[in-house]
């Protein structure tokens, strides 16, 4: 802690342990200023670079950029040094400074370069209470040590803390607050001076040992938890499960029910006067014997397709053995190769790229399979005339999942009023600046024990709702840096506002539309949406995706923000069958190896067909008993052109929720030698 009365600012210097990729997001979360120092020679490595990607990325405060060690270079290099500084830093930092920090008049600069400079604002820390421990100590409860209460103290900051609010501890998750104490602040900016009760005329200034010491005396309570208005740490939602169970309908219902039929079983004809309802009822209608010729057309030309079917059988089991798919198999391995390669890994990698390749290649086609019935591979999909216009009901077939989360009637409006209330409101507790302890209840000893070993210690406060689980949805766009394809469901490290959690997403298109597209790769080139089970966050916040490597590091893959918490957002699934054109007559063609057997033909013989190049069309009906099909189209099909039926269906994510993440492997520092002079600072 250094105070300067002077410049009327006091300021508390802390750093992140070299490599540690938590500590350094956790920091910049509530850091006034990030002082950059940089190496003289190289600025920063590659370690560096990637930090300030992460920084970047989650949203950056105030910063100062500083150099130490130039002074020890010769005077001659000394300006080649600064240059080639000024080149390095104007790839991050185009518009900032450059402060030199080897003298005493160098380092008061800088100092007053932190308390004057304009500081920048995080959206998403802003409306809510945060706190940086700079003591804590833990009381065990009576019946389990593992569990007792934490008593947190630091600075307020942001927003003023109420008792009854949640608490958040960055890494181990939400806790309720029992009371709020205001102790005496043990860096005062101005110590206060006492008089001796004995000698009035003696006077002694409180120094900050001198206070650390007194504060169980000075100690004072502000607020104590009101359990009528103290916020619930239900997460969940308990679903009931006989909720929506149907009951046996009443009488009215009853009636209500035959009225309807008999008005739909009505029909309306045109009989000669004088004709009863009865007699009415065996009088045709005078289509109803109409239609002979056509039937007998198409019997004709169905017998065509039949006899040139038979003909050409031989011909088709040749062109199917030809179209059988080959397996290559595997190289032989080398004696030379690298003992210390991961085989396995490799192998499902170099998976992961080829099945990319072909999603890139024939987007969302499968290959009918031979030993299932497509109506049953398939029964959970269904047919759209128009992706974009056809009604899908967002309330239809939900998962058992959709039980336990919470959903707002109008979030924008509760988000809207939430955030009023804040900003007009003045909210009851401890207020910015104040240095309190925080009693938090029901908390594990394995917080303070991680605050031991050196680990910041962070809290945030949850505005209403946060606690909750929902559907939350993040729009992210591919690092640069990272190019390792990443499948949709695959289990990855969130870092979303203030929080920090591991869960399998899924990926899909960034539309207007009320349906959206499943995507199964997280593409290079265009932004996407993220949908997970998470706990509720209001927007603006930032987002980063990480990947676990298998050495225990975390790679960053996407960087983006928070969109919506929406569970009716719909996320849909296509899948495309492929048919080829074996015979072609005008507007009419035979298709084969869409299907393989006949039921299927008539299961979806409803949903519409397109082609390639272009064409639409419609079944018109099945050929024989091996899945071939006669089907008709706007126009006359090229042989070379690919029959396509899509199929829709609606995906929701699992729920695969963990807010403890593992601590990341230190990245590998580069060497970097300097002689760096050390100082006093005032």
């Amino acid at each position: 802690m250094l105070l300067c009365p002077r410049l009327k600012h006091r300021w508390f210097f802390t750093s992140a342990r070299p490599g540690d990729l938590h500590t350094v997001l956790d920091m910049a979360k509530v850091a006034d200023t990030i002082l950059f120092l940089l190496d003289p020679l190289e600025g920063w490595d590659s370690t560096g670079d990637y930090c300030l990607s992460c920084l970047f990325a989650q949203g950056l405060p105030t910063y100062t950029l500083a150099v130490q060690g130039v002074s020890g270079f010769p005077l001659k290099k000394q300006t080649d040094v600064r240059k080639k500084l000024s080149k390095a830093v104007e790839k991050r930092f185009p518009d900032d400074k450059l402060l030199l920090l080897d003298t005493q008049q160098e380092a008061g600069m800088l100092l007053r370069q932190l308390a004057n400079q304009k500081q920048r604002h995080l959206a998403f820390r802003d409306r809510h209470a945060y706190l940086f421990a700079h003591a804590a100590d833990f009381v065990p409860s009576e019946e389990n040590n593992l569990v007792g209460t934490l008593k947190i103290s630091g600075y307020v900051r942001g927003q003023a803390l109420n008792v009854n609010s949640l608490l958040h501890i960055i890494g181990h998750g939400d806790f309720q607050m029992k009371q709020i104490d205001a102790p005496m602040d043990p860096f005062p900016l101005n110590p206060r001076v006492i008089k001796s009760p004995k000698d009035p005329g003696m006077a002694m200034e409180i120094c900050a040992t001198d206070a650390v010491a007194d504060m169980e005396e000075d100690l004072k309570v502000l607020m104590k938890a009101d359990p009528d208005r103290q916020e619930s740490l239900q997460t969940e939602v308990i679903p009931d499960p006989m909720e929506g169970e149907q009951t046996w309908p009443t009488e009215e219902e009853l009636s209500e029910a035959n009225d309807l039929l008999k008005e739909s079983s009505k029909v309306v004809k045109k009989v000669p006067k004088g004709t009863s309802s009865y007699q009415a009822e065996w009088i045709l209608d005078e289509d109803g014997e109409s239609g002979g010729e056509g039937d007998e057309y198409d019997d004709i030309e169905h017998e065509d397709f039949m006899e040139e079917e038979s003909q050409d059988e031989g011909s088709e089991k040749e062109e199917e053995e030809e179209c059988e798919t080959v397996t290559i198999g595997e190289s032989v391995r080398d004696d030379l190769y690298d003992e210390k390669v991961d085989e396995e890994a490799e192998g499902k990698m170099l998976e992961k790229y080829k099945q990319e390749r072909l999603e890139e290649m024939f987007p969302d086609e499968v290959d009918t399979p031979r030993d299932v019935a497509a109506r049953i591979r398939f029964q959970k999909y269904r047919g759209l005339k128009s992706f974009r216009t056809s009604p899908w009901d967002p309330k239809e077939n939900l998962p058992q999942d959709y039980a336990r989360i919470f959903q707002f009637q109008n979030f924008i409006n509760t988000r809207r009023r939430i955030f009023k209330e804040i900003e007009e409101k003045e909210v009851e507790g401890a207020e910015v600046g104040w240095y309190v302890t925080l009693h938090v209840s029901e908390v594990p000893v394995s917080v303070v024990e991680h605050f031991k070993r050196g680990a910041p210690l962070i809290a945030f406060s949850l505005l209403p709702h946060e606690q909750k689980m929902s559907v939350l949805n993040m729009v992210v766009s591919r690092h640069p840096g990272n190019t390792e394809p990443v499948k949709a469901k695959e289990q990855l490290i969130f870092h979303c506002g203030f929080r920090r959690f591991r869960a399998s997403p899924l990926f899909s298109q960034h539309t207007a539309a009320d349906k959206h597209k499943f995507q199964r790769f997280l593409t290079a080139d265009l932004a996407l949406v993220v949908t997970v089970y998470a706990p509720i966050t209001f927007p603006p916040a930032s987002v980063m995706l990480f990947k676990q490597n298998s050495n225990g590091m975390h790679s960053l893959i996407a960087t983006g923000h928070l969109l919506s918490v929406d569970p009716d957002r719909m996320v849909i699934k296509r899948v495309v069958l492929s048919g080829h054109p074996f015979k072609i007559f005008t507007k009419m063609a035979v298709v084969r190896y869409m299907f393989f057997n006949r039921e299927d033909v008539l299961w979806f013989k409803p949903v519409e067909l397109r082609t390639k190049w272009g064409r639409r069309g419609h079944i018109k009906e099945p050929l024989g008993t091996h899945g071939h099909m006669k089907c008709s189209f706007d126009g006359k099909l090229k042989s070379q052109d690919t029959v396509l039926m899509n199929l829709y269906k609606r995906v929701f994510p699992k729920w695969t929720y963990d807010p403890y993440v593992p601590e990341p492997v230190p990245w590998v520092k580069s060497e970097i030698s300097s002689t760096v002079p050390e100082m006093d600072m005032e």
